[in-house]
């Protein structure tokens, strides 16, 4: 059973200035893919939902917002902590959430499973809030496209090893294909689907001489 704590605390504690802040916070990282955004507000969301998570959930999830859970978040206190603070339901239909949360470590679906949007609607697709365990110390990778002057860098641990491949994939039909927004306890970087992604080469150690 949900404790009622958990279920109506750790929200915003100014919700519409809070929300309003962290809006402006989500809006420039996704203008900016790359470039990692900070959560600095008062929020402590239910286990196993980290607090940057929690605050894109609170700023973009409405009643108008269906949202898909993965299976831990949605045995969790999350959603009941949602419908109290943001009124957004829950479906367990992946096509038909505007939003997807995952926590660090939950298997990742095929990113072609959520709503991907139409020629004519595009934005009718799904972004995924995936939690990872860091933004700085995992595989290097390369971001180009709009917002990135060259290249950007960002080193999340914790994706699935065929992430690059699925977001190659999802890259092609574009103007269609879905968002994403990594997330790291208060840290989050946006990748918006105009967004390249690429492995960066490790130098190689020259080897000794003697």
């Amino acid at each position: 059973m949900l404790s009622r704590t958990e279920t109506f605390s750790g929200g915003f504690a100014d919700p519409v200035f809070d929300a309003q802040t962290a809006f402006r916070m989500l809006m420039d990282c996704m203008a900016r893919p790359g470039e990692i955004g900070e959560v600095a507000l008062s929020l402590s969301p239910p286990a196993p939902l980290g607090i940057a998570a929690g605050a894109v959930m609170l700023t973009l999830c409405d009643h108008d917002t269906p949202v898909w859970l993965s299976p831990k978040l949605s045995q969790s206190p999350v959603p009941g902590w949602l419908a109290f603070h943001g009124g957004a339901p829950v479906t367990p239909e992946r096509h038909d959430a505007r939003f997807a949360f995952f926590e660090t470590k939950a298997p990742l679906p095929a990113l072609g499973a959520f709503a991907l949007g139409t020629q004519e609607y595009p934005d009718r697709s799904t972004t995924l809030i995936i939690e990872v365990a860091s933004l700085k110390d995992g595989q290097p990778l390369l971001l180009r496209g709009p917002g990135i002057r060259d290249t950007a860098g960002i080193a999340p641990g914790g994706l699935p090893a065929d992430f690059l491949r699925q977001w190659n994939e999802n890259g092609a039909l574009f103007p269609r294909g879905v968002d994403v927004v990594l997330t790291a306890g208060r840290q989050l970087v946006a990748l918006p689907r105009t967004c390249k992604i690429t492995a960066a080469a490790v130098a190689e150690t020259p080897a000794s001489e003697g």
